[in-house]
């Protein structure tokens, strides 16, 4: 198999805090063959100097909506067709590529399609981990049906398989193993409302105890796991207690929610945009007077989050939540990076986020629904997977060479790629190499 070695390197093996100096690390195929201080002989390998920058695991997305374009819910349901769609999937696949994510994990609105498209080299993305449709209840966050619209019709969205709206367990059973078959990885359940949906106050408790343990035993069947859209304390025990292992938000997280989560061996993605100081500001929240009563209660309630986390700190994965246009996710990702992740926990501990953590959720899908079980993700070790990145700097002392942002809302376009990320790897496979 073809050969790729790095030399003059110092590596982020994505689990350990500090670097492996002066080190060179080969790859072999589409996996890492080898690490190691010492020089490495391969005498048929392509050699790259990396000219002492530091090399990363590919970054991971635990919670992105590749299919979702925006700008409004009741816009996509009305007015997008599934090419609209698909070319958007498709864009936001690349971008996500280009940003330095070589995973992404779909936290609902895309089945198989993508990721086929990925991985037969039709278009270049991320590894990719869809949750098939949102599994939601009548008037909750996956209810995205015409305001006059009757329960249980027929929507744009349900004919794509992009969401569906259950009423019993019978109805989670259908839905749940049609995602399967569809090409999702794992289920994703939304249990709690939403600010800036239309009918679902944040504080709902949406799905019984009987539908949301249906929806984890359709995941057991398959091997994979359950993801929960919850906010409320009481949603995220709820969830925790029927089997749920990756909570999503989690906004209301506390130190005896960590008690349950370690004891459970589950994880927790939040965007932290919630947590930004300019949020009431945002249009979507501050012209819609619903939206803007909600995201006032909503931050109140929030508001022992970030103390809560380096108090009692739980595996916690990188999410973005973006919903929009490329252009708008592009700016979103790079501020939910560095005036958030690292702002509020430092450049670590956001580096194991956006790394080894990742790497960790996605395996649970399991030995046969997820679709790369021949290497682990998200570390520089012998026998992962070949997703590397090559970064000007040390990530661990300046984040912003990750490609950060310091503003979100009206900040200029950013650039396809961050110049300080120089070289992109996926699969052993080199998709940017800006290297002299």
């Amino acid at each position: 198999m073809p050969q790729t070695l790095f030399t003059n390197v110092h590596v982020f093996d994505g689990v350990n805090e500090q670097r492996m100096e002066n080190a060179s690390v080969l790859v072999e195929g589409n996996l890492i063959k080898s690490v190691s201080t010492d020089a490495i002989d391969a005498p048929n390998a392509t050699v790259i100097d990396g000219g002492g920058r530091t090399l990363t695991p590919g970054f991971i997305e635990l919670h992105a909506h590749l299919m979702l374009m925006g700008p409004t819910l009741p816009a996509m349901e009305a007015n997008t067709t599934w090419e609209d769609f698909a070319i958007h999937g498709a864009r936001m696949a690349e971008m996500y590529l280009m940003q330095g994510f070589t995973t992404v994990r779909d936290a609902g609105g895309a089945n198989g399609g993508l990721r086929r498209a990925i991985d037969a080299g039709q278009i270049d993305g991320p590894r990719y981990f869809p949750s098939g449709a949102f599994i939601g209840t009548r008037g909750g966050h996956a209810d995205f049906a015409n305001f006059t619209a009757p329960p249980g019709s027929e929507t744009n969205m349900s004919r794509l398989n992009l969401a569906q709206e259950i009423s019993g367990v019978d109805d989670v059973y259908k839905f749940a193993r049609n995602n399967f078959r569809m090409g999702a990885t794992q289920l994703k359940f939304m249990q709690s409302g939403g600010v800036v949906s239309a009918f679902d106050p944040w504080q709902l408790l949406a799905g019984s105890p009987e539908e949301i343990r249906a929806a984890v035993q359709v995941a057991n069947e398959y091997g994979s796991y359950v993801m929960a859209h919850s906010y409320r304390k009481e949603a995220i025990l709820s969830a925790l207690e029927a089997g749920v292992m990756s909570i999503e938000h989690g906004f209301s997280f506390d130190c005896e929610i960590a008690q349950v989560m370690n004891e459970k061996g589950a994880y927790i993605t939040t965007n932290l945009t919630a947590f930004d100081p300019g949020l009431l500001d945002i249009p979507a929240v501050a012209n819609v007077p619903s939206s803007l009563a909600k995201a006032k209660s909503a931050s109140a309630t929030f508001a022992g989050y970030i103390d809560n986390m380096k108090e009692c700190p739980v595996k916690r994965g990188f999410q973005t939540d973006c919903v929009g246009s490329v252009e708008a996710c592009n700016i979103q990702i790079a501020y939910e990076k560095k005036h958030l992740n690292n702002e509020f926990f430092g450049p670590y501990t956001s580096m194991v986020t956006l790394t080894s953590t990742g790497g960790e959720v996605v395996a649970l899908s399991g030995d046969f629904m997820n679709p790369y079980s021949a290497g682990k993700l998200g570390v520089i070790e012998e026998g992962a997977y070949a997703d590397i990145l090559l970064i000007d700097g040390n990530p661990l002392e300046d984040f912003s060479v990750v490609g950060t942002g310091d503003q979100w809302f009206g900040a200029d376009p950013r650039p396809d790629s961050p110049e300080t990320i120089r070289l992109i790897m996926k699969d052993g496979v080199i998709y940017k190499n800006t290297l002299e």
